[in-house]
């Protein structure tokens, strides 16, 4: 069975500003593990067959205008059977005034009341996009994220081969880290993953020698970042002299991690070797073939070659 998360009520108020008119209880405990929000316009017209009161109801402009127009004895009707559904919450768009019935019955039902002052789709659009991040399946792997030319690279490789390191030469250069050692990974969509770091080491680097380092203290705001989308795979390696190395990049690798491919390079370490601007490279040269440029390919054309390439993926 699929593991279930959840995202705190007070969560969602701070994070979009929600004005609090009736909670039955602090809403640091109260919990939402529903993705989907939902307008109730079919309940609040009798109609409760597909109701999930698991999801976020929003009652905006259209909602509002429709209980008005009812009598106020269907109204009153209405809305005591829409909130003895018990939803999850209930949140009033765009700063319309909140009927006394409503926060009658929020009371009576202990159901959370919220208002919002955005407008009804740009407040839906962006809890959906909220709870999609914060609700999304997600695994948790030894590795370092960190933003390289806008290019989010996951850095991974066996304890001591540098990857650390690597990262702090990568963040003296300006660029942004986001995990050390623990990178927590959410599949955000079927094509996006997102990483981030655990809350209590958000920002730490453990460097051998030296110990543990803050990076945003030592290297400033701009050294460091919350999140960000999984571009592309990185694994570090100890040169093996008998293992064969990708030398062309004709052949595309990837790698699977939550059921979304990510491309994927293997970078062999030896000493001798700047793995900062080897990194730089590659991330360089991922967002090229994004955008439909291939070095590789365009060697081979000018050399009459012709090689085709071919994808391989494994899973992480």
């Amino acid at each position: 069975m699929a593991q279930e998360f959840t995202v705190s009520l007070k969560s969602i108020i701070d994070e979009h500003s929600l004005e609090v008119i009736h909670t039955p209880e602090d809403p640091a405990n109260i919990y939402i593990s529903d993705i989907d929000v939902n307008r109730p316009g079919l309940q609040l017209a009798g109609f409760y067959e597909y109701f999930d009161n698991n999801r976020i109801q929003i009652i905006g402009n259209s909602e509002t205008a429709y209980l008005n127009q009812c009598g106020a004895e269907i109204r009153i009707q209405r809305l005591k059977k829409f909130f003895s559904m018990k939803p999850a919450a209930v949140i009033v768009s765009r700063g319309l005034e909140v009927a006394d019935q409503m926060k009658e019955y929020a009371e009576t039902y202990g159901v959370p009341l919220l208002r919002s002052e955005e407008s009804t789709s740009t407040f839906t659009s962006k809890l959906v996009a909220y709870l999609s991040l914060q609700l999304a399946p997600r695994i948790t792997r030894h590795g370092v994220l960190i933003e390289v030319y806008g290019e989010g690279m996951l850095i991974l490789g066996e304890s001591g081969v540098g990857k650390s390191e690597t990262a702090i030469e990568l963040v003296k250069r300006g660029h942004r880290l986001i995990a050390d050692d623990a990178v927590e990974i959410r599949k955000a969509s079927n094509i996006t993953l997102v990483g981030s770091s655990p809350d209590n080491i958000r920002h730490f680097l453990e460097l051998r020698g030296i110990g543990i380092i803050n990076a945003r203290q030592l290297f400033g705001m701009g050294a460091v970042k919350v999140n960000e989308k999984i571009d592309m795979v990185v694994e570090l390696e100890l040169w093996n002299p008998e293992k064969i190395y990708d030398r062309m990049g004709v052949d595309n690798h990837y790698i699977s991690i939550l059921g979304v491919k990510v491309p994927s390079l293997t970078i062999p370490v030896k000493p001798g070797r700047n793995l900062a601007v080897i990194l730089e490279v590659a991330a360089m040269n991922n967002r090229q073939k994004k955008m439909g440029y291939n070095a590789a390919q365009e060697l081979l054309d000018n050399l009459g070659l012709d090689m085709e390439g071919s994808d391989t993926v494994h899973s992480l």
